[in-house]
């Protein structure tokens, strides 16, 4: 939880593209590009646009950021670059892979808005706005007294529709130039400026507070501007858009027929001027269809003149020499269409129709009948072309009719009248500057390029049409097919792809908008989603340049979050408009209120360093907008107020229009309305039109409601619940996460107008959790006794006769709203009032400002004070207590810091068998299921999962609500302990002190915050004591290493057999049953849950395959010797035993475990310092003699060497013994000849050999249970003769032995055995070099299917690889490929050649590799089987009851060894391949390291199924699996 910086971790993976994705970051944030674990190991380069410090952004501009690795380790899960964020803008970033794209995406940082004389910050969550049509505002004189009236609202923002110059249907977005300052702003004797403008802007944010936005309008222009005239290419006309030109006939045909029905020409079929009934509409329909389409012929346009080309085509063929180019045969005769869309301009390819109709002979009548047959299918695809154009027609006269029927019939429609020149039967698409004709010669004009290019079309929008395509460029058929809603007063703007495709019209706007940006902070993009996306990234990037913490907001209407990210992340847009206006009831206000802003209360506390998330965009919530109809007519006057009051509540900015809280009762037209905004007027009486003050409207409220919003947004209220109390009334809480203040708005909503609707009296009780310190505001919307409401001709005035009755900060006792309140504990902690209300009438708002019960408080400020030693986060609401525990003054740091690490394993994990040994168990919370660990880890790892997502519903948060057993159960279980132990169970008591008596939504997020500082410091004090690989290794090396704390631990019961009692450092606990001291040394556990406790927790062959990277690499030395010693005691017959059973239940049934353990100690003189003093280490033999009773620890004792010397000496002389006990007792499905146990050392070639066909003597030791499948009793591998592994492992040992011989450390050069009745010896020398000497012509598979040394070539089916096993009783055994030759490779490369041994690893690579683990059998094999299911008992021999378990699941441990020897043998084949093998490790280890984190065990499984899949048999964190990765991080 640490350091106060905010840091922001996004991760890569390959291909993935995040255009549409919306990461919002603020200025000061750091963010950091991580390797994802599909690119760990990869060369990835990110680049970026986010300029250096001090450049200016340049979009288009690149940069390459440089990879930091904190650890310097090998693997990647620390690499990262960085950004440091203090640049307000979209910035875009892109990754490489080598040199390909990969993937890449956006992100957004908010602008950083200031005002007043000391340039305060106003948070984006604090804004306040209010939109004012310009033109109402008068001349600009009088501007300051009309928006004061904002001020005096408590608004902090203005946003004005365009200052510009307006067009002349004087539209507030039409604009006639928009480079000049509207001439309605100045007086006949001062013209104003723009620096006028600038001068008020600058006087409203340092004097009133208050920030300035405009609207920038980049789509069209009034259809009288003059600069179009004289640029007529910036627009779509018919010379650069010649495809409008079928769409440009059809729009005129459309006016001159309505031209006619205003003159009456159509009233005798059926069509008045005035339109009233369906009847006329079907008339219009028929006279469309019958006297209009077949006059003006449209699909001329798209046809070819079939006499003209039959010519053309006879011609061709006639021609004696023609040359055919031949065609793609794919290719049919098609239409290609004339660009100029002349009527019959259209052409077919005529090598086409040479290629498909070919004359038989040359003579006339072949000629003639190809030319008809050429005819016949030029006719077809003219016809198929007016079938299209039919379809075009039916759409246009399908959308013409609506538009008729929503003006002139419709309800809601403006329902204009008769049809006249000045509201015609359809808007025109298209300007025509000309004097009118009939339709046939002004139809001449559009191929004139002087007259055409002055036919441009006018701007719109299209329900439904997909935002990114631009509706006017070729390939669109809107204009043709009718489906623009038109505006006829603008033009549409043409821009092309670049600046150089329409110049004077991107210099014309660059300058348009670096004027808005000089003088406003912020600008409002119009019709943002029918925007060019590159046109708004270039002005919005000249605006930025003059103002770098440009706000800009935006309304988007494309109906999908992922359309509106693309707009968000391009632009940068600082706040999308949202309006209150689109619920349809008070449910769905409250919802959108949860839905734009705020975390749920209660939520828990993210840790400075955290994933980034993808976000919504900030939303600027606005109760009306100006293109909104009325809420007056649309709800009722009395919804204005709890309206508000709603939208003002939500986490966001938010806002409204000007004449919203007048009460004006109509909308205010942004093209109609000429009126001007009411005055500021303090003196103003209610019925006053032309002024206003509180008494107005609903004025006073609203500046109540507004400086509420912004204290909420200043302070922290960042956490939001909405409650639905009934069908009207909403309660929405914003709750302070660190002074744990609420306040609760309840608004009563009058959706329907109370007058005529029913509303109950009844309103239901409310509970308040908590203190309620006061009413902040209680409002009520009443009537008073003034005349009506009549509209004014000069002002807009609202309605006089309704308003606010406002009373703000008093005592609830002084409300008139609430009856009363009364006071239930809902526990011992938790106060509740319940109010009941008299008067929340519809229309009405109560606000309460609520704490927490004065003790709770207390509670949680201490509570908050000792978190601080974690996070400084807690600082703020803290209080220092000196009442509190004694043991809670010391910091957890020092507690912890006495822990050892065998203490740890009890206080972070313990799985439930382990802890049941104790008489305990795992922690279950009902209707989910039991934690994984007893300690601390099994809540971490719930946490983790419901943290980040803040899923408070989680039955775990649910049971911390209900009641405190987590809490008891999780300190309790350790002060139940002693020592240190007990000390950190009394530490987390003592806090859960107070945890306990804070409220219990609470509880969740407090407990999580202890239990994370907890467990941090925790984590720290295990690394402390481990090596300093651990302690300087990256997250990946430390987590992996806690796997080492996990499965080491002392039982209730001693695993292992005591130590001799001349070793002084063993450690020693006192017995609590019998009060005497014992030894307590860690034993391993092979897996949890599986092998964790009892006699099947420890294991020689998983111990001693674990124990390098489990505690040597970790640097747990100690722990490693006794283990080693504790296993030397019980060797007997020259073997290690398997299963240990504290050595008096040994079972010595496997050949390979004395040689892991060998192996460990070679490892152990090794890696530890002064490491080759164990060779002299006591060992108390518990079986001196092979028939020896248990011995007590100390009767017989053996320096560790001569023990070694033992069992390399009865290997030697050969091994041969039946199991004590053999039979069912000791293993119920052996068959009686597997009791036989039989080692040895092959005379010839220095193999170690053994077993047979009915015992498993390796790790790979499945042995048949079905008796259903007839497998009962057979081993599945028995792997007998020469395991490649045990070949190596002997090798290593004898290699290392002869090594200290030679230097006198170990006193044996020789073995010396018994044969034939006389003594023999064999040199360590003589043994290496038989071994050396046999082992690649015996194990290698050659390539050469001559080669003499194959004693089967039959039995080959793949070669150039290392056999698994050489001499067992079922030879075909030996040649399958298996994952065991790598572990040879490892410990003993020196067996090995390069290149054979490369080609083998490749081989392996390619067939056994899966995604965490190596396949054990390979998959061409006829047995293999990727899926154990221990389960299933069928007749299928090869599977029924897990028979398969090493022929083929994917076991983790032999991966280390395959990745080891791939590392080690690509040094050996050069730079290129060893850099090539370190990516591949990497990329596997960081498969590994993702299942570690996701893992709830955070373990590394004994196996997956095949591909990786899930095995629900598999131990969920094993020993060996985390060791051998460790080694692999290591050795990296």
């Amino acid at each position: 939880m640490g350091h106060g910086k905010q840091i922001r971790i996004l991760l890569l993976n390959e291909m993935e593209k995040l255009e549409k994705t919306l990461f919002r970051l603020e200025q000061g944030f750091e963010l950091q590009f991580r390797l994802g674990p599909t690119l760990q190991g990869k060369t990835v380069t990110v680049h970026t646009n986010y300029p250096y410090p001090g450049e200016t952004f340049n979009r288009e501009k690149f940069r390459s950021l440089e990879w930091e690795n904190p650890s310097e380790r090998e693997d990647d899960s620390d690499k990262y670059c960085k950004l440091n964020l203090e640049q307000a803008g979209s910035f875009q970033y892109y990754f490489l892979r080598g040199n390909e794209k990969s993937g890449g995406g956006y992100v957004v940082v908010d602008p950083v808005l200031r005002v007043g004389t000391d340039n305060h910050v106003l948070p984006l969550d604090c804004v306040t706005l209010q939109t004012f049509l310009a033109k109402c505002l008068g001349p600009l004189d009088e501007w300051e007294s009309r928006l004061r009236v904002a001020k005096e609202s408590g608004y902090n923002m203005i946003h004005f529709t365009p200052l510009q110059t307006l067009g002349q249907s004087r539209s507030c977005y039409s604009l006639a130039d928009q480079l000049e300052l509207n001439p309605d702003f100045s007086r006949p004797n001062k013209k104003c400026t723009w620096n006028d403008v600038g001068q008020l802007v600058e006087k409203l944010k340092k004097e009133w507070n208050i920030l300035c936005i405009t609207d920038v309008v980049y789509n069209h222009t009034a259809t009288n501007s003059k600069w179009i005239q004289k640029h007529p290419e910036s627009a779509y006309n018919l010379v650069n858009s010649p495809h409008l030109k079928p769409a440009w006939v059809l729009d005129r045909a459309l006016w001159h027929l309505s031209c006619d029905v205003a003159e009456g020409k159509y009233q005798e079929k059926g069509v008045p001027a005035l339109i009233e009934n369906d009847h006329q509409m079907n008339c219009i329909r028929k006279i469309v269809w019958e006297d209009i389409f077949p006059k003006i012929r449209l699909w001329e346009f798209f046809q070819v003149d079939v006499s003209k080309a039959v010519e053309q085509f006879r011609g061709l063929l006639t021609q004696g020499n023609r040359k055919i180019t031949k065609p793609d045969p794919k290719e049919h005769l098609k239409i290609i269409q004339d660009p100029e869309y002349r009527r019959l301009g259209c052409t077919v390819d005529m090598n086409i129709a040479l290629a498909t109709f070919i004359p038989n002979d040359n003579g006339p009548a072949a000629i003639d009948e190809c030319c008809n047959w050429f005819q016949k299918r030029i006719e077809e695809l003219n016809s198929e072309k007016h079938q299209l154009i039919n379809c075009h027609q039916e759409q246009a006269v399908n959308c013409l009719l609506g538009n008729v029927f929503y003006e002139r019939l419709a309800g809601h429609g403006p329902k204009l009248g008769p049809v006249t020149r000045r509201y015609p039967l359809v808007t025109r698409y298209f300007t025509f500057p000309f004097e009118e004709t009939t339709v046939s010669t002004e139809e001449s004009m559009i191929h004139l390029p002087n007259k055409a290019c002055f036919l441009m079309a006018h701007n719109g929008w299209v329900m439904g049409d997909d935002p990114l395509r631009n509706f006017a460029e070729p390939g669109s058929d809107v204009y043709l097919r009718r489906e623009l809603i038109c505006w006829g007063d603008s033009v549409k703007l043409r821009y092309g792809n670049k600046p150089e495709d329409c110049p004077y019209l991107w210099a014309h706007m660059k300058k348009y908008t670096e004027i808005t940006a000089t003088y406003f902070q912020g600008v409002r993009l119009d019709n943002c989603h029918s925007t060019p996306l590159h046109v708004a990234e270039y002005m919005l990037d000249a605006a930025r340049k003059l103002q770098p913490n440009l706000y800009i907001v935006a309304e988007l209407f494309t109906g999908s979050e992922d359309l509106d990210n693309i707009f968000v992340t391009r632009l940068g847009i600082s706040s999308l408009i949202r309006e209150a206006m689109s619920a349809h009831n008070s449910h769905e206000e409250g919802r959108l209120v949860y839905r734009y802003g705020g975390e749920p209360v209660g939520s828990f506390v993210q840790p400075c360093l955290r994933p980034l998330m993808p976000a919504i965009a900030h939303a600027l919530f606005m109760d009306i907008t100006h293109d909104n109809e009325c809420p007056i007519v649309h709800r009722s006057a009395y919804d204005a107020l709890p309206s508000s009051m709603i939208v003002s509540m939500a986490c966001c900015a938010s806002g409204s229009t000007k004449g919203y809280d007048e009460l004006v009762p109509h909308q205010i037209s942004v093209v109609s309305e000429e009126r001007f905004y009411t005055k500021w007027n303090p003196g103003a009486s209610p019925s006053d039109t032309g002024d206003v003050n509180l008494q107005s409207g609903i004025i006073a409220a609203r500046r109540a409601i507004n400086k509420l919003h912004q204290e909420l947004g200043a302070k922290g209220f960042i956490q939001v619940y909405v409650d639905q109390v009934d069908e009207d009334i909403v309660a929405v809480t914003r709750h302070s996460p660190s002074i744990h203040q609420s306040v609760v708005a309840v608004s009563r909503t009058a959706f329907r107008n109370p007058k005529t609707s029913f509303y109950s009296k009844e309103v239901p009780q409310m509970c308040i959790p908590g203190k309620i310190e006061e009413v902040v505001l209680e409002a009520r919307t009443i009537e008073r006794n003034t005349k009506p409401y009549k509209k004014d001709e000069n002002s807009i005035n609202g309605m006089p006769d309704v308003t606010a009755e406002i009373r703000e900060h008093i005592q609830l006792n002084e409300s008139k709203i609430v009856k009363q309140a009364g006071v239930a504990t809902k526990g011992p902690n938790e106060y509740i009032q319940e109010i009941e209300f008299e008067n929340l009438s519809p229309g009405s708002v109560i606000v309460f400002r609520v704490s927490l019960d004065p003790h709770a408080q207390v509670a949680v400020g201490i509570l908050r004070n000792h978190l601080t030693q974690f996070s400084p986060h807690f600082k703020s609401g803290s209080l220092s207590a000196d009442s509190s525990d004694p043991i809670l003054k010391i910091p957890f740091a020092s507690i912890a810091s006495k822990l050892t690490l065998a203490e740890l394993n009890q206080i972070l994990y313990r799985c439930e068998s382990e802890e049941q040994e104790d008489g305990g168990g795992c922690y279950n919370i009902p209707n989910w299921s039991s934690l994984k660990y007893a300690g601390l880890q099994g809540l971490m790892s719930v946490l983790a999962e419901i943290r980040p997502k803040n899923d408070l519903g989680h039955p775990f948060c649910d049971n911390l609500r209900c009641g405190d057993w987590m809490i008891d159960y999780v300190s309790n279980r350790l002060i139940s302990r002693s020592g240190a132990i007990a000390e950190v169970g009394r530490w987390l008591q003592a806090m859960f002190f107070y945890l306990k008596q804070i409220p219990r939504y609470l509880i969740p997020c407090y407990f999580d915050a202890v239990l994370i500082g907890a467990y941090t410091t925790l984590l720290d004090t295990a690394w402390k004591q481990m090596s300093g690989f651990v302690q300087n290794g990256s997250t990946f090396v430390k987590h992996l290493s806690l796997g080492s704390v996990q499965l080491c631990g002392v039982g209730k019961y001693t695993s292992l057999p005591l130590l001799s009692p001349s070793l002084t450092d063993v450690p020693y606990r006192l017995n609590e049953i019998t009060k005497e001291k014992e030894q307590c040394c860690v034993t391993l556990a092979a897996g949890l849950p599986h092998f964790s406790s009892g006699i099947f927790r420890c294991w020689g062959r998983d111990t001693f395959i674990a124990l390098r990277g489990m505690l040597l690499i970790t640097g747990r030395y100690l722990e490693a010797r006794n283990i080693i010693l504790a296993f030397a005691g019980t060797l007997r017959h020259g073997l290690i035993p398997n299963l240990l059973g504290e050595g008096t239940y040994a079972r010595y049934n496997c050949r390979d475990a004395v040689w892991w353990w060998l192996q460990c100690i070679q490892d152990y003189c090794k890696v530890v310092p002064n490491g080759l003093d164990i060779l002299k280490c006591p060992v108390s033999r518990m079986y001196p003699t092979d028939d020896s009773v248990p011995l007590s620890a100390g009767t017989v004792e053996q320096p560790l060497f001569e023990v070694i010397q033992e069992a390399m000496q009865r290997h030697m002389q050969g091994i041969q013994f039946r199991e004590r006990n053999a039979g069912p007792q000791i293993d119920r499905n052996m068959k009686d000849e597997g009791f036989n146990v039989t080692a040895g050392v092959d005379e010839e070639t220095g193999f170690v050999y053994g077993g047979n066909r009915f015992n498993c003597g390796t790790w790979m030791d499945k042995m048949g249970e079905s008796d259903r499948a007839r497998n009962r009793g057979i081993p599945a591998t028995p792997r007998d003769g020469s395991a490649v592994e045990i070949v190596g492992l002997s090798k290593s040992t004898i290699r290392w032995l002869l090594e200290l011989s030679k230097k006198n450390i170990f006193p044996y050069h020789e073995v010396t055995v018994k044969r034939d009745g006389k003594v023999v010896t064999v040199s360590y020398d003589e043994w290496n070099r038989k071994i050396q000497d046999n082992f690649e012509k015996l194990f290698y598979v050659s390539e050469d299917p001559s080669d003499f040394n194959e004693k089967n070539p039959n039995l080959v089916h793949k070669r150039g690889i290392y056999k698994d096993s050489y001499g067992a009783s079922s030879p075909w055994c030996d040649y399958q490929l298996r994952p065991n030759f790598t572990i040879a490779m490892v410990v003993a490369p020196e067996l090995f050649t390069t290149e054979k041994a490369w080609k083998a690893l490749q081989v392996a690579e390619k067939k056994l590799l899966g995604p965490l683990g190596m396949k054990t059998l390979d998959p061409d094999d006829m047995i293999y089987c990727g899926v154990y299911d221990n389960a299933l008992d069928n007749d299928n021999y090869n599977l029924a009851k897990g028979f398969n378990y090493h022929q083929g699941p994917e076991w983790l441990w032999p991966i280390g060894y395959f990745l080891r020897a791939k590392l080690y043998f690509s040094k050996l084949m050069g730079p290129e391949t060893n850099a090539k093998t370190i990516f591949l490790v990497k990329n596997v280890l960081s498969r590994h390291y993702v299942h570690l984190e996701r893992s709830p065990w955070k373990g590394l499984p004994e196996l997956t199924n095949e591909n990786g899949q899930y095995c629900p048999f598999s131990c969920e964190t094993q020993a060996w699996s985390i060791g051998t990765v460790l080694e692999t991080l290591y050795d990296l």
